[in-house]
């Protein structure tokens, strides 16, 4: 008996799963416009529009990651989440060098397992850690402002220092994800599954 691959065509992405996506997208880029303008890196909306766009914007997203923590965890998708070292050697690789040769890539997408090894790290940190720390920060600084619910701090520039630093990350983030979107089976092929949430995905056959 011989084992063949096939590709079938499956909903690989909830709509819950490309609304959260893609809202996520929206607002940390305008989180990082409006941020990089209240800083006076340039001029779009304006200082205070900035302010107010970015304050609003900061509300949305912690809206928003509460509904998708909730989701993950009634859903179960938080074990795509989970780290492993299968196959992450393999991933390294792959990025490295064999994305060039036209490699197989070491990682096969399931309904169960969306992320390779290295997408489970970066995307758990930006959860527990990035996503936590910008918020909080924010809003420190945020309220520090505000006089009629002043917080008491004897200085706020570690807090811009991290809440800055974070934001880099974020930037960084966002140029690496956007190429690495092209590194499928065709160049818009993971942008085409994230827009209408089907993909295809190797079976294995009994031939």
């Amino acid at each position: 008996m011989q084992k063949v691959n096939s590709m079938k065509k499956v909903l690989l992405y909830s709509k819950f799963e490309r609304f959260w996506h893609w809202t996520q997208s929206m607002l940390i880029i305008l989180l990082g416009l409006t941020g990089f303008e209240i800083h006076d890196t340039f001029r779009l909306f304006g200082y205070e529009t900035s302010v107010r766009l970015h304050s609003a914007a900061a509300w949305a997203f912690l809206i928003l990651i509460a509904l998708a923590v909730f989701w993950l965890f009634v859903t179960e998708q938080w074990k795509n989440f989970v780290p492993t070292t299968k196959n992450i050697k393999a991933q390294v690789a792959y990025y490295i060098s064999g994305i060039f040769r036209d490699a197989a890539h070491p990682t096969k997408k399931t309904k169960l397992s969306k992320l390779n090894p290295l997408q489970r790290i970066v995307y758990l940190v930006l959860i527990i850690l990035v996503f936590p720390v910008q918020l909080l920060s924010g809003f420190l600084y945020m309220y520090y402002h505000y006089p009629a619910n002043p917080i008491q701090l004897k200085s706020l520039e570690w807090v811009a220092i991290i809440h800055v630093a974070g934001a880099y990350l974020l930037v960084v983030f966002l140029i690496i994800h956007v190429y690495l979107i092209s590194t499928g089976r065709t160049i818009f092929s993971n942008l085409k599954a994230m827009i209408t949430g089907y993909d295809l995905v190797e079976e294995e056959k009994a031939k």
